[in-house]
């Protein structure tokens, strides 16, 4: 087929544009992406075979120039997720054509399998699987494939398969590998190719492959990140008018069998049977979807590697509030009170901003309400405390509430020039939480309302030099813990977008962060403006985020890397205390800094008096 240069790159930027996945915000937690797999995954193993005016427009099986799946995955975390063969050095080494374990000729070469594909790459690498890549394991159709046409042996290949598929997995956790990505079998019987008689057949067999695939692997005890592609793109075809498809029974591309210069691998924007049928069509030929049908099945696949991730936002931000109450609590007194009963109370604004909003971003109104007892420098009291959190995970992928009550008791002493205080405090937490799911122009919305607590415990102290002229200053030292718990919960889904509806495990946090700094203040006037700046350490090192698939509980909760919040930073407060309308009046300002592409500040204002 002879294409006109004249268009090419025109054509190829329009498309690569239209159907990119946007790039995630910050470091990826993944150090590669590796693909192996067959044509589903292929991101143009064989291009370089074909003649170099063609090859900006052809060379992948479905709508070229368009991406398929995995170079929609691996552009999002912002990682190679070109090919590899044929002189190519990406991180994909998926190759059309190819079988779970047996190498296939072809009249353009060997195929290599998945097992073969993994044993260059595993050679490569001195026989270690990097255990901070994401690995994809993607086979099995074209077994299917060789089945079909061999029914006496139907059973012995498919077996084979499952097995060497099985084995390959574990054969890279057994290297090293976290994180392997191993979806299922799409329905061949949707397929233009099986369509009709054939239809039932097809769907029997692709199920009994993932449940064989599926039970294998969980019998072996090999985890692994599910990938349900059978049950979403069934939910698509079902109602495809949601997704922007307007024909998921024939083909995009205008393919003759007679005709040997024309196959998957050249069809381009030449070939389509219209204009946009790259992103109205489903299918470009009898198996392989287009351009919006891999986009599709990118947008599931990180919707399934992030939804975990975005759960830890939530215990993280109870975190940040705590330790924000905690230090409203201890900087309630400003020095030595006066023997008696007190009261205390204040209010403040909780601004968290991550990753400039792209990860998430909220404002938490919050009060407080303390009672102290003091004698001879001696405090001890109680407090409460009630806040709303309303953040919205960025990129439109979300929000959520938070409410917090919280009931604590505090104690201190305090000295002409040392302090000391202790508080321990138990917050009952709520959450409504709503995750958006983008499946082209379709969004799904999944939600849940967890329950949650939070228990904290602080120890803060410090000393002070000089009194000449009511300036004093000198060194600070805190360490606030906490125990985070959420409870586990499923989302709720609408008919027919089960397929991303996520559930998760219960989450169980702590953190410690220890603080060392200086303060300042004076107290020469009616106004007495103070300073502190610390700097701040947590302790408590990342988990992994987990969730399952409400289509496939029986396999469990899979696990993904975790949000990597700094565990550095600095603190600086900024406030003055007067008296205003015969109260003791506390306002200032609390922010972090150091952090990267993060910000947490507190503004507050704080109010007490005698009975």
């Amino acid at each position: 087929m002879l294409l006109s240069k004249r268009p090419i790159r025109s054509l190829m930027a329009a498309a690569i544009a239209l159907a990119a996945l946007p790039a995630m915000a910050g470091e990826s937690p993944y150090s590669k992406a590796v693909f192996f797999g067959d044509s589903l995954t292929d991101a143009g193993y064989f291009r370089p075979l074909l003649p170099p005016g063609v090859q900006p427009v052809t060379g992948q099986f479905t709508t070229n120039p368009g991406w398929v799946w995995s170079q929609q995955v691996a552009n999002y975390y912002g990682l190679n997720g070109a090919a590899n063969g044929n002189g190519q050095s990406g991180d994909n080494y998926a190759v059309g054509g190819a079988r779970v374990g047996v190498d296939v000729p072809s009249a353009m070469g060997t195929i290599p399998s998945l097992k073969s594909q993994a044993a260059r790459y595993l050679a490569a690498n001195g026989g270690k699987a990097d255990a901070n890549v994401l690995y994809t394991v993607w086979g099995g159709a074209n077994d299917l494939f060789a089945a079909a046409a061999a029914p006496a042996q139907a059973q012995a290949i498919i077996g084979a398969a499952v097995t060497d598929q099985i084995a390959l997995v574990g054969a890279l956790k057994q290297a090293g590998a976290q994180y392997v990505l191993v979806p299922n079998l799409p329905n061949v019987g949707l397929t233009p190719a099986f369509r009709g008689p054939n239809a039932a057949a097809a769907t029997a067999l692709s199920a009994g492959y993932n449940k064989a695939l599926y039970g294998g692997l969980k019998q072996a005890g090999i985890e692994f990140i599910p990938l349900d592609t059978f049950t979403v793109l069934g939910e698509v075809a079902a109602n495809p008018g949601m997704y922007g498809f307007t024909n998921v029974t024939s083909t995009a591309c205008k393919i003759d069998p007679a005709n040997s210069t024309q196959s998957i691998l050249t069809c381009n924007p030449t070939s389509y049977v219209s204009p946009d049928a790259a992103n109205t069509y489903l299918f470009a030929d009898g198996v392989h979807p287009t351009t919006a049908g891999h986009q599709l099945l990118g947008q599931y696949a990180v919707s399934v590697l992030e939804g975990p991730r975005l759960q830890q936002v939530l215990s993280h931000s109870a975190q940040t509030i705590g330790r924000s109450r905690a230090d409203q609590v201890s900087m309630h007194l400003g020095g030595r009170p006066a023997d008696g009963l007190s009261w205390w109370g204040g209010v403040r604004g909780d601004l968290q901003r991550y990753d400039h909003a792209d990860l998430y971003d909220g404002l938490a109104p919050a009060g407080l309400f303390g009672i102290d007892w003091a004698r001879d420098g001696m405090v001890f009291g109680g407090f409460a405390g009630f806040g709303r959190l309303n953040a919205d995970f960025g990129n439109s992928r979300g929000d959520f509430t938070q409410k917090d009550t919280t009931a604590g008791l505090f104690a201190g002493w305090y000295h002409d020039r040392i302090w000391v205080n202790g508080q321990v405090s138990y917050t009952w937490l709520s959450y409504d939480v709503n995750r958006k799911v983008q499946l082209g122009p379709a969004t799904r919305e999944h939600g849940g309302s967890p329950d949650g607590s939070n228990l904290t415990a602080a120890l803060n102290a410090g000393y002070e030099f000089g009194t000449e002229g009511g300036f004093r200053h000198g060194p600070i030292a805190s360490v606030i813990w906490q125990k985070v718990k959420i409870d586990g919960y499923t989302e709720s889904a609408a008919a027919g977008t089960l397929a991303t509806a996520l559930g998760y495990d219960r989450q169980n946090v702590d953190s410690t962060v220890g603080r060392i700094g200086w303060q300042a203040r004076f107290d020469g006037g009616t106004v007495k403006p103070y300073a502190q700046v610390t700097y701040d350490h947590e302790f408590e090192d990342t988990k992994q985020a987990s969730a399952w698939l409400q289509t496939l509980p029986e396999l469990g909760s899979y696990r993904v890397p975790g949000l990597n919040f700094d565990k550095n930073y600095a603190t600086v407060v900024l406030g003055a205390r007067t008296e205003l309308f015969g109260l003791q009046s506390n306002f200032g300002l609390s922010a972090s800094a150091g952090q990267k592409r993060a910000q947490d500040a507190t503004l507050f204002a704080n109010f007490s008096g005698t009975f």
